[in-house]
């Protein structure tokens, strides 16, 4: 089996080098100041959506209960509906920006399953391309993202405003 190694993600997972400390990264995006800074699109009652720092495809969003636990089954009724009806409007908003053939949408729940941050539960929201899986990613195990993510959050936080305006 051959192993990947990605120690430049290792201050994103502990959260940097800040005056945070050992802080969540996603707690660290609940009480924010800036949410364009923290590249949170949108917020509701008991969710936000954020790009991926290290997306897997261009537009990768997560669905992220305020709630700071580990699994879906420890969240309430409402904060499940509201993590799947959010869930829909940052694919609407995805369809809107760029077009998507296909999406992703899931969680790895635990270390064993693949979760990075397996303390606070999240719900990926990855965009998809017919043959985005191309020479780069299967000969070069290169992932290509078109995109700077400070670009990519400008135009879905303006979409996300146009199509579910506040209030």
């Amino acid at each position: 089996m051959d192993h990947l190694w990605t120690p430049w993600r290792l201050p994103y997972l502990k959260g940097g080098d800040d005056d945070m400390g050992d802080a969540c990264i996603f707690c660290r995006k609940v009480d924010a100041p800036s949410d364009a800074a923290e590249h949170v699109l949108a917020r509701s009652a008991h969710v936000f959506v954020t790009l991926n720092l290290y997306p897997y495809n261009n537009g990768h969003l997560m669905v992220v209960p305020y709630a700071h636990v580990a699994s879906m089954e420890a969240l309430p009724s409402p904060a499940l509906t509201d993590l799947m009806e959010t869930a829909n409007r940052a694919m609407a908003v995805l369809r809107a920006a760029s077009h998507p053939h296909a999406f992703n949408v899931g969680a790895n729940i635990g270390a064993a399953a693949g979760a990075g941050i397996e303390e606070h539960f999240h719900l990926h929201v990855v965009p998809r391309w017919s043959g985005d899986t191309n020479y780069m990613t299967v000969v070069g195990e290169t992932r290509v993202i078109p995109e700077w993510i400070d670009d990519t959050y400008k135009v879905l936080r303006a979409l996300w405003v146009e199509l579910f305006p506040p209030g």
